[in-house]
């Protein structure tokens, strides 16, 4: 009777090899666990800092503006801003009528579809481009608001050719960590001051799908400064960002 219930306790090869790989894959996971939370921690006060050191770059910036055009106004004169350097492109028009060269732009600049929207570092090929394409597109110079909005609420990353929502920042330091770009707001500066990586941290976004406006468009055909709506509108690109986000 002994002799069988020792038979019986016997335990099968397999299952203690299965039951070894189960606790080392348990002790493995728990490891990367506390790995994770110990750079979350870290990251977070490293991405508190930085949030407020923009910010208080933000603030000075304005500050210096409003020196700037007082000092101009004083004089009897007026401020002129320095040239943008970041322009945000929303497609308005489809593809009747439309010659080659002038797709083949809008595939360049991955404005496919109607109400798709990107940032691009204003230079001469840029603007090159764009008078190419401006009756197909609106164009102008984003604010910080708009540049915080539309990442905030349109954001998508590009990881492995998949389009994923930037809902963490563990999304953008995977995508962009190797440039020193791992949180929301570093994305955001890094567009908005136009800096060394902005290449990288624009082709990490997915373009832009907007919204018809709200209200809706005047004149799709006709220039911006002819009461239409195609073409360079400047800084009032921030208002149509407002009804199209």
């Amino acid at each position: 009777m002994a002799e069988e219930t020792k038979v019986a306790a016997i335990i099968p090869e397999s299952a203690l090899k299965k039951r070894k790989r189960t606790e080392e894959w348990a002790l493995l996971k728990n490891q990367e666990s506390q790995t994770r939370k110990q750079k979350n921690a870290e990251n977070r006060k490293i991405i508190f800092k930085r949030a407020e050191n923009y910010a208080s770059e933000y603030r000075e910036q304005e500050r210096e503006l409003i020196t700037l055009k007082r000092e101009a106004k004083l004089k009897g004169g007026f401020y002129v801003k320095p040239e943008a350097k970041l322009l945000f492109i929303v497609r308005i028009r489809g593809i009747n009528a439309m010659d080659p060269k002038t797709r083949k732009i809008l595939q360049l600049l991955r404005l496919r579809q109607i109400f798709n929207g990107v940032f691009l570092k204003v230079n001469k090929a840029t603007i090159n481009m764009l008078h190419r394409v401006e009756p197909y597109v609106t164009y102008g110079y984003p604010n910080l608001k708009s540049v915080r909005e539309l990442l905030y609420k349109r954001g998508f990353g590009k990881l492995n050719n998949q389009r994923i929502a930037l809902t963490d920042n563990s999304i953008i330091e995977e995508g962009l960590g190797q440039f020193g770009i791992i949180c929301m707001e570093d994305l955001i500066h890094e567009i908005m001051s136009v800096g060394p990586h902005f290449k990288e941290a624009n082709n990490f976004l997915w373009p832009f799908q907007l919204s018809a406006p709200s209200g809706g468009l005047k004149k799709k055909r006709n220039h911006y400064v002819e009461g239409g709506d195609a073409g360079n509108r400047e800084d009032y690109i921030n208002e149509l960002i407002r009804r199209i986000n």
